[in-house]
């Protein structure tokens, strides 16, 4: 199972983003391989403010209809944050003081632990620091 972050979505929607393309690889690719995907609901939330901001309205609902599409076909998963991962979340958010982490980065941590997620599309580095591969397109 890959972890999908909101900057993956973002970069494969918006064909502005410097790493659309590299998007677009990747999804592609983790079709192909059948992988299941796994996401949530504060990354969804993440997702469609960032759109609806700095892309625009129009955007952020075509991520709405393609996530719910991609959701029926079972290749993804959205997770709740419930109160336990949203403790965890908080106890992440405290002890990475140094690191510019959004509470939604806290959140996808503690979903990737519980979920035993080693891997995540995703364009950030802060997956690398909790011992998670982010994934590349080969050159």
């Amino acid at each position: 199972m890959i972890f999908v972050d909101s900057g993956a979505w973002i970069a494969f929607l918006d064909p502005t983003d410097q790493y659309h393309n590299d998007s677009v690889v990747i999804y592609n690719d983790l079709l192909q391989q059948k992988m299941r995907l796994l996401t949530t609901d504060y990354v969804v939330d993440e997702t469609i403010t960032r759109l609806r901001y700095d892309v625009s309205h129009s955007v952020a609902v075509q991520f709405l209809d393609f996530i719910e599409s991609v959701e029926k076909t079972g290749v993804l998963t959205i997770s709740e944050i419930d109160k336990t991962l949203f403790q965890e979340a908080k106890r992440l958010f405290r002890q990475y003081d140094s690191a510019k982490l959004s509470f939604t980065d806290c959140t996808s941590f503690a979903v990737c632990q519980k979920h035993k997620i080693s891997e995540t599309y995703a364009f950030d580095d802060h997956f690398a620091m909790m011992g998670i591969t982010v994934l590349k397109t080969v050159e």
